[in-house]
């Protein structure tokens, strides 16, 4: 069975969104892609603003409550429709949880053939980027950057401290089957 879905879990300013169009780019069939910030825009501006929805405290932590966790999870389920019903889906993913976060996806995508992609990025690289894209709290990076990894299993990491997005693409390419 060839790939269905590539997960991509790394910290905020990682790079998976640029990998994730890079793979668009060099993969032979069409695929979509979805990430978390997906879902976050999609939610009431109340939710992130909420103690049972999603708040981005100052020192860049992301606190996640009840009501995220439910839609999150219809999210998911979602997602996981898409591939099984044909579509080649990319998800771009922050493991907050890191190992219970992958449990999660792993429950909803039982039966379908993924490839766990690990995208890791020096601390001081990430928050760089960060600074430079100016639509995230400072210190998300850095506070991502090895919490999202812990108990994670993966097919595969890249690191996009030294490689661009389009080389990470094309190993990850490499590497489906």
């Amino acid at each position: 069975m060839k790939t269905q879905m590539i997960v991509l879990n790394g910290g905020s300013s990682s790079g998976k969104s640029g990998i994730a169009r890079c793979l668009q780019a060099v993969l032979p069939d069409s695929w979509l892609t979805f990430g978390v910030d997906t879902l976050v825009d999609a939610m009431p501006a109340a939710m992130r603003a909420s103690d049972a929805g999603i708040e981005f405290a100052p020192d860049g932590e992301v606190i996640v409550g009840p009501e995220f966790r439910t839609l999150e999870t219809a999210w998911i389920e979602g997602v996981a429709t898409m591939a099984r019903m044909g579509a080649g889906v990319i998800v771009d993913e922050v493991f907050l949880g890191g190992a219970a976060s992958q449990q999660r996806w792993q429950k909803a995508l039982g039966g379908l053939r993924v490839l766990w992609v690990g995208v890791r990025c020096e601390s001081a690289v990430a928050t760089a980027r960060e600074i430079a894209r100016g639509d995230r709290v400072p210190g998300m990076a850095a506070a991502q950057a090895d919490v999202v990894h812990r108990g994670v299993t993966y097919d595969l990491e890249v690191d996009t401290t030294r490689s661009e997005s389009m080389e990470c693409a094309r190993i990850i390419a490499a590497h489906m089957e």
